[in-house]
């Protein structure tokens, strides 16, 4: 009896310890805001929530992301598998800046839609012959990806001085 205990106890603290580890291990982005889309009757809402977020490499260009966000207690807990459905729009917002080399498929976003498993991920890509960057979307597995993309396309032009 003592033994099972212990185990439970264990698996408990486990589980806090991956929670904790989990929450705050996210990098803060810019919430821009969201909208309830079901209501729960126990915990927070299912909803879509959009974020903001600068390339890191390329100065000039913002991109939103919307993506749904399950609510309940599951998601309250931070336990709920989010679905693979995101949105992406990116913008030059000023001068372009290469700020080191870029690399075509180079991750500039990822968030965990998931405990473990499941991570939403922004991928840039550059066409030369358009003179174009290219945000892609796009939500993977450990054992198995979803086909469910968007994307985002950036032409660079000259940006008026002030």
């Amino acid at each position: 009896m003592k033994r099972v205990a212990i185990i439970i106890g264990a698996g408990i603290l486990l589980v806090i310890v991956l929670f904790g580890w989990w929450f705050f291990s996210r990098p803060e982005r810019g919430t821009t805001g969201s909208i309830n889309t079901h209501f729960r009757w126990l915990g927070p809402n299912d909803k879509i929530v959009v974020d903001g977020f600068d390339d890191p490499k390329v100065r000039g260009v913002a991109c939103h992301i919307s993506r749904a966000q399950t609510g309940g207690v599951k998601g309250a807990m931070g336990v709920a598998e989010d679905t693979s459905d995101a949105s992406i729009a990116c913008r030059q917002i000023g001068p372009i800046q290469f700020l080191g080399e870029i690399k075509d498929g180079e991750q500039v976003f990822d968030e965990q839609r998931s405990l473990v498993f499941k991570t939403l991920q922004v991928v840039r890509f550059f066409d030369p012959e358009r003179n174009v960057l290219v945000y892609v979307a796009y939500s993977d597995r450990v054992i198995e990806g979803s086909p469910k993309n968007s994307i985002s396309t950036v032409p660079i032009m000259p940006w008026p001085t002030q």
